[in-house]
């Protein structure tokens, strides 16, 4: 009897060892390509950026950029408008291989958005590269349909991995985002090296370069300190669901009143120009990574992080191309430098807090966006970073910037009713009561 145990042990590690050769090949190439990409994404980020900055004169130019932006996408892109919601869709309902097109289409848009002052991120042009990428080799392998949720789950941790350089994160995020409160672990392998692979050969290109946050004072754990890091995780969490509101409801907004599709970033880039001109700074649009970094060291306007969420759900909403998530940062650490005012812990670790649990809050992943935190600012801060995340997701709601998430977990027993619908749903639903 104990023979055939071992027989059929080393059995099922033999294709344990073709299972894990396969997807080493695989994501090798993912992450080649994907990481190569997100160097050439981050390196002309930085040219749009410096170059806006240098000529502000540009931003004038806003309306003109929208409408190419606009016009591009109905003229050639109708079938990827909907960015990483259609890998979500195409994750949960396998139809036809996501078209390369997405990846040149959302890297031009985001560029021509930052170089001409939208407020944007970089994110959701990672996914949507390393999505499209990965997505290429299902029909090249001729992979299944199981096999096909894997390698988008991979192209996806590679982007996000290589974008952020934080390949952990980015592995966790990926198998984290498909389906709220469930995660794909016969993808945890693939994830893992995708992302390892992808942040390697964005790195070795040496062609752009990753901003470094640091806190610089940690507290004692205590129960005060504790109840002060879940106050703010509620604090994080409901700015994190006016952001997603905000986002579904400008674009809502948009589609309503506009029906020609590149009209809509057209007006929306008009408002934004003479919105900037009338305000007089440039604080509030590209990435804002300056005053990100300055969120952790010194006193900011309180009003920063409600103009940074008004200009970036405003920009998606219009039609703008990019990502949420650095905006998101921005958002997280601003609020969390005025949170200093009345909760007593040091101002770079509730920035700190505040810059990764608005983010899990919006995005429904705080197990990814712990592992972030810490990747990021050490393990010293580790714990005040897992309250603050896992809170702002409990207090987000049932909302989200991504509306084709699935709930497959609940954040409470008093939505069981909701299990196994998408968010866009959940919102529909409530909207008609």
């Amino acid at each position: 009897m104990n023979k055939v145990k071992r027989f059929f042990l080393s059995f099922e590690q033999s294709f344990s060892l073709l299972f894990l050769l396969k997807w080493l090949c695989i994501c090798l190439l993912i992450g080649v390509f994907t990481g190569s990409a997100s160097a050439v994404f981050l390196w002309a980020l930085e040219w749009a950026t410096d170059y806006r900055e240098a000529n502000v004169w540009i931003i004038w130019l806003l309306p003109i950029a929208g409408f190419i932006i606009g016009l591009s996408y109905h003229l050639y892109g109708e079938s990827v408008v909907k960015g990483n919601n259609l890998l979500i869709d195409e994750y949960h309902s396998p139809k036809k291989i996501i078209p390369f097109k997405m990846a040149p289409l959302v890297f031009l848009g985001t560029i021509l958005t930052h170089l001409f002052g939208g407020s944007a991120g970089r994110e959701g042009t990672a996914l949507q590269i390393g999505g499209a990428i990965a997505d290429q080799f299902t029909k090249i392998f001729k992979l299944s349909n199981l096999d096909r949720k894997i390698i988008l789950i991979a192209g996806i941790s590679a982007g996000f991995s290589s974008v952020f350089g934080t390949p952990l994160a980015g592995a966790i995020f990926a198998l984290e985002v498909m389906v709220i409160g469930r995660i794909k672990f016969d993808a945890i392998i693939p994830s893992f090296l995708a992302a390892i692979f992808a942040n390697y050969f964005c790195d070795i290109w040496q062609i752009s370069h990753h901003t470094h946050y640091n806190i610089t004072e940690i507290v004692a754990i205590s129960p005060s300190t504790i109840l002060w890091s879940l106050l703010a995780g509620i604090i994080f969490g409901l700015a994190s669901m006016l952001f997603s509101k905000s986002t579904h409801f400008w674009g809502n907004l948009f589609k309503k009143h506009i029906h020609y599709p590149p009209l809509r970033p057209l007006i929306g880039g008009t408002i934004l120009a003479v919105t900037v001109y009338l305000i007089g700074t440039t604080k509030y649009i590209g990435l804002g990574i300056p005053t990100i970094v300055d969120a952790f060291n010194i006193d900011l306007n309180s009003y920063d992080f409600f103009l940074k969420l008004l200009f970036t759900s405003f920009t998606l909403g219009a039609g703008f191309k990019g990502g949420e998530v650095t905006p998101l940062f921005f958002i997280g650490a601003t609020l969390g430098n005025v949170l200093i005012w009345f909760i007593p812990l040091p101002m770079g670790l509730l920035a700190g807090m505040g810059f990764v649990a608005v983010f899990a809050g919006a995005t429904n992943t705080p197990i990814a966006c712990t592992i972030m935190g810490v990747e990021l600012f050490g393990i010293e801060s580790g714990v005040f970073i897992a309250l603050a995340c896992t809170t702002s997701y409990l207090f987000s709601g049932h909302s989200g910037i991504y509306s084709s998430q699935i709930i497959g977990s609940p954040k409470h027993v008093f939505f069981n009713n909701e299990k196994g619908i998408p968010l866009t749903e959940v919102e529909n639903k409530r909207n008609k009561k």
